[in-house]
């Protein structure tokens, strides 16, 4: 390289490779020169070497011999160079006469932190094209970014799996700094261990920063600086939560952990209790008057709050008039007042395993708008005229004031549905409704919906939270009732909106309810699994691919490998979001969709409230823009209570399992990862894992492909699906988290369970055989550890 170097410069044979001109002397001033062009021709050489091999680190004789420069006097120039090219800052300098590429020199791209325990993070890269996986970034290339924060990573490499590597050079926007843990406190300093997997260190917190609370106690701690050169970052106490283990503690716990209010500000609550309760004939004239048509509602047992309710009449044609009406919560509500910021914020109720935090002040949720039996109540109602087949023959939309006659629980018109009950008064109204629901609900599937019906744990517990029994939501023909004229109420009140009407020229601004179709990877990974049970799926997209599934769901229904079926097929699609840009709802194969049925609960309703009367009223279309930002934000915080609801179910569940140290269960395996194998128990439901470390009778790989892992020496496959026999190892509350120890293998034909030999165990804690294995099997896959998090 130096020979043709020297030739394309026009150097002598033999001359000395040194630099000429000023920016030469301004390297190293007292040797011979050499033309001004050969020093920005080794200049590049030296950028495009670094920039070859980014996560390297050069010293002067190793990045001369990368471009071909050899001796001393080549050497002390390229040294002098690398030297020059730091201080104009395309390299930098990591030690003595050692440089590396600049990071901003880098290509780069943005995205979003996903941390995990280890503190490796994967960059969720924007406007990720199709197929592409998320950037790796090692512990040490983090720089403190933090779980959710959006960064901007340098690309430094790829791993020998072919993954991106990246390392973070900039923060763009910061995520949350503020975490629930337990408070550790000594005598010259504290530290909170965080419960969220998603912080890998644990925060230093000085005495003086602990703002009263006790050793061991629940705590909010928010981070107030992490230098780069420390391994902690350093916070302070700003909310005691209470004593660790007690049930109210926990479930604050969990909402502070998603960043969610556990109760109203005090001036909220008066705020509230201001509003006048009363109906006026006044307001009674605005309004469609259906006090006289039967209505009543169908609820959950423990509901308190009752938003939604039917009525129903014959007219004289012989059609059937059906009203759905929904609590007015924006008559109560307005635009800009201090209720509406905080719904605004809030966005949905969140439903925890012991409690409900709604969105609306309880004056609110449980009382005025509550549509409960023998109280006059506004409504904004959605009235519809079927024929016999449920065909929609008519519509109305309006502000409505109703008298519900009677509130029922699921179970008292399930009796009535099921004939158990033949005394109920309103026994014909509620038989008429279910014949009507059915029809609809038939024509709903054979136009391509898709019935997502999953098991829903349930828990029975004690006057202290603790839970006592799992129990199993049975969804029944009373649940699907209500559903079915929820959907017609949704879907009808979108497609008067959005649909254009003659002379139309403009859509008209409004929220909607999406759905896309599903990921074509992910559909194609779950018909390639599916094939092992037996079933195949041949539709590739559109209908045909809801059709099928819709068949495949109803095949499984009662059999054992149902719920985990279920639960792929669900994961194959994509999720439904709020949006102002309609592209239909997929799973419901509605072309247009919104959420009209729930204000009390959910911010968008709300919002559907607002645009449906502005535009029966003759409104013009409202600022599409600021009405995305609002469903932008109503569909992270959907995400976010969901999130809460499952820390909830899993925290009772791992409570639940305590006293069950050392027994054996069977389940199935609902997980495989290169760390570990997760595992849902047959009886319950309850989910854990069994740690691939922890299985000493051979080293486990994780084979992606087949979702399976598999034993080096042995080849003993775990792939999902998989009947297996585990023992409850460890129940740890304070990471919500359950450690099961492998059993065995349960014989798909013929029942018998395959145990796992037992392992002598060796120096490094594995099994001895897994301890060869792993020996054996250098160089190849290997699993992450989960790791623990304290970084003093």
């Amino acid at each position: 390289m130096l020979k043709r170097l020297k030739k394309k410069l026009g150097l002598e044979k033999n001359s000395p490779v040194q630099a000429a001109g000023s920016e030469a002397e301004a390297v190293n001033g007292d040797r011979p020169n050499i033309p001004e062009v050969a020093v920005r021709e080794i200049k590049r050489m030296l950028f495009e070497a670094f920039a070859d091999h980014p996560s390297r680190i050069y010293d002067s004789k190793m990045a001369a011999k990368q471009i071909g420069i050899q001796g001393n006097d080549g050497r002390k120039m390229v040294h002098d160079l690398m030297r020059a090219m730091a201080a104009e800052g395309v390299f930098e300098k990591v030690g003595a006469g050692q440089y590396r590429l600049v990071r901003k020199q880098l290509p780069t791209k943005t995205g979003k932190v996903d941390m995990t325990a280890s503190g490796m993070a994967y960059i969720i890269v924007d406007d990720a094209a199709e197929g592409e996986k998320d950037i790796i970034v090692e512990p040490r290339n983090t720089h403190h970014a933090m779980h959710g924060d959006r960064v901007r990573v340098a690309i430094i490499g790829r791993r020998r799996d072919g993954r991106i590597e990246g390392e973070v050079v900039e923060t763009l926007e910061q995520g949350k700094r503020t975490f629930v843990g337990r408070i550790e406190i000594s005598e010259k300093y504290a530290f909170v261990v965080i419960d969220s997997r998603t912080m890998p260190a644990d925060i230093f917190v000085p005495l003086r920063a602990v703002n009263g609370a006790e050793n061991g106690q629940k705590v909010i701690v928010r981070i107030v600086e992490w230098p780069e050169t420390s391994k902690n970052p350093t916070g302070e106490v700003v909310d005691v939560l209470g004593n660790s283990g007690d049930n109210n503690t926990e479930m604050h716990a969990i909402l502070a952990e998603y960043d969610l209010p556990y109760h109203f500000p005090e001036e909220l609550e008066k705020a509230a209790d201001k509003i006048k309760a009363g109906i006026t004939k006044t307001e009674i004239k605005k309004r469609k008057d259906m006090r006289g048509v039967t209505t009543f509602t169908i609820d959950p047992a423990d509901a308190k709050d009752f938003d939604d309710a039917l009525s129903i009449r014959q007219l004289p044609d012989g059609n059937w008039e059906v009203g759905v009406h929904i609590a007015d919560v924006t008559h109560y509500v307005r635009p800009g007042d201090a209720i509406d910021a905080e719904a605004v914020n809030r966005a949905t109720s969140v439903y925890l395993v012991d409690r409900t935090v709604p969105m609306l002040p309880e004056k609110l949720s449980n009382d005025l708008c509550s549509l409960r039996p023998n109280e006059e109540k506004l409504t904004f109602s959605a009235v519809f005229e079927l024929d016999d087949e449920a065909n929609v023959v008519g519509e109305w939309f309006g502000r409505a004031v109703i008298l519900s006659d009677r509130r029922f629980t699921y179970e008292e018109a399930q009796d009535v549905i099921e004939g158990k009950d033949t005394a109920e008064p309103l026994r014909e109204e509620v038989l008429t409704l279910d014949r009507l629901a059915k029809k609809l609900r038939a024509a709903r599937f054979k136009n391509g919906s898709i019935g997502f019906e999953r098991d829903e744990a349930k828990f029975v517990l004690d006057e202290h939270g603790k839970p006592l029994s799992v129990y199993f939501k049975e969804i029944k023909d009373s649940n699907q009732l209500i559903e079915e004229f929820m959907l017609l109420a949704n879907r009808k009140v979108a497609e008067f909106i959005g649909r254009k009407r003659p002379g139309q020229r403009t859509e008209r601004t409004f929220v909607y309810r999406i759905h896309d179709k599903p990921n074509e990877e992910k559909l194609a990974n779950f018909k390639s699994f599916i094939t092992r049970f037996g079933y195949n799926f041949k539709a590739e997209k559109g209908k045909a691919v809801a059709k099928e599934m819709t068949k495949l769901l109803a095949t499984i229904k009662g059999k054992k490998e149902e719920n985990l079926i279920s639960t792929l097929a669900i994961r194959s699609m994509a999720k439904a979001v709020y949006s102002t840009t309609n592209i239909g709802h997929y799973g419901l194969a509605f072309d247009y969709y919104t959420h009209f049925t729930s204000p009390i609960r959910r911010y968008p309703d709300m919002m559907v409230h607002r645009l449906l009367q502005h535009y029966l009223d003759g409104g013009k279309s409202e600022d599409k823009e600021a009405y995305e930002k609002l469903c932008d934000h109503s569909s992270a915080m959907e995400i976010r209570a969901s999130d809460a609801e499952r820390a909830s179910i899993k925290y009772k569940m791992v409570e639940f399992m305590e006293d069950k140290l050392g027994q054996e269960f069977d389940g199935s395996i609902s997980g495989v990862t290169d760390w570990g194998i997760y595992v849902e128990l047959t009886e319950n439901k309850i989910e854990g894992m069994v740690a691939l470390r922890d299985m000493t009778d051979d080293y486990y790989a994780f084979d992606a492909e087949n979702y399976a892992v598999v034993g080096h020496t042995t080849g003993r496959r775990f792939m999902l699906g998989d009947e297996v026999r585990i023992r409850i190892k460890r129940a740890d509350l304070g990471r919500k988290q359950l450690d099961f120890e492998m059993v065995g293998m349960i014989d798909f034909h013929t029942r018998k369970l395959d145990r796992l030999p037992a392992a002598s165990v060796s120096d490094d804690g594995l099994g001895a055989s897994a301890s060869e294995a792993r020996r054996a099997a250098r160089g190849g896959a290997k699993s992450r550890s989960r790791g623990g998090k304290r970084k003093r």
